[in-house]
């Protein structure tokens, strides 16, 4: 899965979604965010501390624009990389993280697997 993740292109569309909604919540998740950065166990892992990093960008980059709706496409382009940049790493994380529960908590992993946040169809009950 490493490799098709790898080779796997996302296409970012920040004027797709909800752009003022992941401001807000970005926003309001700001002092989480900092209190992981300072947290030296986390700091330990490279690739979860640069998931830190590009999302609190992405969090700097949203909170300096008063207005989301109206910005230049040149804006909305680099918008897209910075989030394109944050999804890349956390589905990495997140893949990751799963191969963990898989090989240490495969009770966590079932419950992991039934509400997988890439499937629509995802539901917790046991089919």
């Amino acid at each position: 899965m490493q490799k098709v993740l790898e080779d796997h292109n996302s296409k970012i569309d920040p004027r797709a979604g909800d752009l003022e909604g992941l401001k807000d919540f970005l926003v309001e998740k700001r002092g989480f965010l900092l209190r992981l950065l300072e947290n030296p166990n986390l700091l330990e892992h490279e690739l979860f501390t640069e998931l830190l990093w590009a999302v609190f960008h992405l969090v700097e980059e949203l909170s300096h624009r008063a207005r989301i709706d109206e910005l230049p496409d040149s804006d909305y382009a680099h918008l897209a990389g910075d989030m394109k940049r944050a999804y890349g790493l956390l589905v990495r994380e997140w893949l990751a993280h799963m191969e963990h529960l898989k090989n240490e908590y495969p009770y966590l992993f079932s419950l992991a697997v039934r509400t997988n946040p890439f499937d629509p169809q995802a539901r917790p009950e046991v089919g």
